[in-house]
């Protein structure tokens, strides 16, 4: 069914899944899906779970089914808008395959009940899955610059209502930093709220340095893994794994929006599984 973050595609012909090596309770389940497989055509190709990319819907249905072979449910899709709604599974109602009645707008999701899946989607934004060490809570967020720097971690981690202490998080594939390029006005912002962030950053080739380290020209390589694990440090999420997988070089397994343009989206998925006892372990597979 599936191979570590760093090895090679899943064994499903129709379905190239990954399993994040992520020290969780035992009975969290997480899952990130690749391009390998799926009924997509190019440029979509090959298992885009996207419906908002211009792909063809018979394909993305087609996609979604594969992978829902893999899951105890229909994940709970979300229509992202790089905010930092988060939207709680229960508040949604499902049907018996778990499919919900709404497609809520949020940038991120929790849930408490077993088999609610929480599903994000990403080509270049980092996707960051979430749990508490008893296993009760989990949650979901699509965490690029713009969700980052107005605070959807901080909310997600509100929202799950556990001291942020006894959180587990797990950063996924995005795109990396010799390829995020950004302005002024994105580090700036991160700068504002905290001076380290500045670490994040560094100028791009042949920028020249200004007064106070800015660059005159204004263009930086951003670090989204630093990024994050600041952001969760400071919310007080201590134990953080994953990150460096980077979207942009892998192109035979992930999306890229900034490499592409045109693309497909990957998925990254964490939920309760029913019937099993909490107890910490580690999920099979090699940490990227």
């Amino acid at each position: 069914m599936s191979r570590a973050l760093n090895g090679g595609a899943a064994d499903d012909e129709h379905v190239g899944v990954i399993t994040p090596d992520w020290t969780t309770p035992a009975n969290v389940r997480a899952l990130l899906t690749t391009r390998v497989g799926g009924y997509s055509l190019p440029p979509y190709d090959g298992l885009n779970l996207g419906s908002h990319v211009g792909d063809t819907p018979a394909a993305v249905a087609r996609n979604r089914a594969a992978l829902r072979g893999h899951l105890p449910a229909e994940p709970i899709w979300l229509s992202q808008v790089h905010g930092v709604e988060v939207a709680d599974a229960a508040d949604l109602e499902a049907d018996a395959d778990g499919k919900s009645a709404v497609v809520p707008v949020a940038d991120a999701i929790v849930a408490r009940a077993p088999g609610r899946v929480c599903v994000v989607m990403t080509a270049d934004c980092l996707p960051v899955l979430l749990c508490d060490v008893d296993g009760t809570v989990v949650g979901a967020a699509h965490a690029g610059w713009r969700g980052l720097a107005d605070g959807v971690l901080e909310a997600t981690i509100a929202r799950m209502g556990v001291a942020p202490g006894r959180l587990r998080a797990w950063l996924g594939p995005a795109i990396g930093p010799d390829h995020f390029e950004v302005g002024e006005e994105v580090r700036a912002a991160f700068v504002r709220a905290d001076p380290l962030a500045a670490l994040a950053f560094r100028p791009t080739a042949g920028e020249c340095m200004g007064t106070g380290g800015a660059a005159m020209a204004g263009k930086w390589w951003a670090d989204l893994f630093i990024l994050a694990r600041q952001r969760l440090l400071r919310a007080g999420v201590t134990h953080i794994e994953g990150g460096g997988v980077c979207t942009y070089t892998d192109d035979r397994r992930f999306y890229s929006y900034r490499r592409d343009g045109r693309t497909g989206r990957f998925a990254s998925m964490v939920w309760l599984e029913p019937c099993l006892a909490p107890s910490m372990a580690s999920a099979a597979g090699e940490g990227g």
